[in-house]
């Protein structure tokens, strides 16, 4: 496995993270053991970033991502989020960006997690009702303190990263980012390169769909929120259908998945950007892993870069865009 750099604070991660989200919840049933195979699979396969969040499970997540590390906590470089508040009862959400909740959230995702400090911590969500400086300020006390290493926002806009940065050095944005989501190009991606910030890739497949596994809503879980994602939804699922055969049919030339394809086109796009492909199971993890072998030649990119250009994905990422790009 390669590695690569996020930041200029001298965090090295490899080329490849994990997302964790959907051993907890989210995309249809759940299989303790096997998603805790799949991380030990990641780390002996040399992938070391592992992603999660406390608001996946409602907390959930966490803890089983603490329980697989248990023993190895050494080898991994471990990333989780705050912000995102649920209630489990009304099944509401809210964003919450004080300081004092910055504080609470990180004890209580360090007590999920079982460890000592987290590696990389990012705010979720940016709360337009607190000043991005005062949640930043409150999680670079939690780095004096030795709670977390390193600080990340997601899905912040550019304004908002700078107003961050000058208060602590900002390691890394975490964004959508893909072959049917290429918005970071315009604004987020020249910003961050700026600054000396890393790109984590969440999503880099599409939420599977640029796997090519996907071919009807039917393929789904009755319970897989997917099934109400705008991009899944009647003419818009239709119309994304026709890019993955597009990606496929390239990817068939050059003898590798449409997975791979899609994971080592984002490879391709800078040395300071790190996917973070979410699986549970551990044959689409070594399919995954496979793509950082993948070498593209600047025709390749060209050709991928005309079927998939910038906004060609029908349909929204979230059915509610009013949280992202704050």
């Amino acid at each position: 496995m390669q590695t690569r750099k996020l930041g200029k604070q001298g965090l090295v991660v490899s080329a490849l993270g994990l997302g964790c989200m959907g051993m907890s919840e989210f995309y249809g049933n759940q299989d303790e053991a096997e998603s805790i195979a799949t991380i030990h699979r990641a780390l002996e396969l040399g992938g070391n970033f592992l992603d999660t969040a406390d608001m996946y499970g409602y907390g959930a997540n966490e803890e089983l991502v603490g329980k697989a590390i248990a023993d190895r906590r050494d080898q991994v470089i471990l990333a989780t989020k705050f912000g995102i508040q649920r209630n489990q009862n009304t099944h509401s959400r809210s964003i919450n960006g004080s300081p004092e909740y910055v504080r609470q959230a990180c004890d209580a995702s360090l007590k999920r997690l079982k460890v000592d400090y987290i590696d990389l911590y990012y705010q979720h969500r940016v709360d337009s009702n607190v000043q991005i400086e005062d949640t930043v300020g409150a999680m670079a006390e939690l780095v004096q303190q030795g709670k977390v290493r390193y600080l990340g926002l997601s899905e912040a806009a550019p304004t908002t990263i700078r107003r961050a940065n000058a208060v602590h050095p900002i390691t890394a944005l975490q964004s959508e980012y893909s072959l049917w989501t290429r918005d970071p190009e315009d604004e987020i991606l020249p910003t961050l390169r700026e600054l000396g910030i890393g790109l984590v890739a969440y999503s880099p497949l599409g939420r599977g769909f640029l796997s090519g596994q996907i071919t009807s809503i039917d393929d789904l879980a009755k319970d897989d929120f997917r099934r109400v994602s705008p991009r899944f939804q009647g003419e818009n699922f239709n119309k994304n259908l026709q890019l993955v055969e597009l990606v496929k049919a390239i990817a068939t030339e050059k003898q590798v998945t449409p997975s791979q394809l899609a994971l080592a086109w984002l490879l391709a796009q800078g040395e300071d950007i790190v996917p973070i492909p979410g699986t549970k199971r551990r044959k689409y993890l070594e399919e995954n892993v496979k793509a950082v072998e993948v070498s593209l030649t600047p025709e390749d990119l060209q050709r991928i870069d005309k079927v998939a250009p910038k906004n060609v994905a029908a349909g929204d990422r979230y059915a509610d865009m009013s949280t992202v790009n704050r």
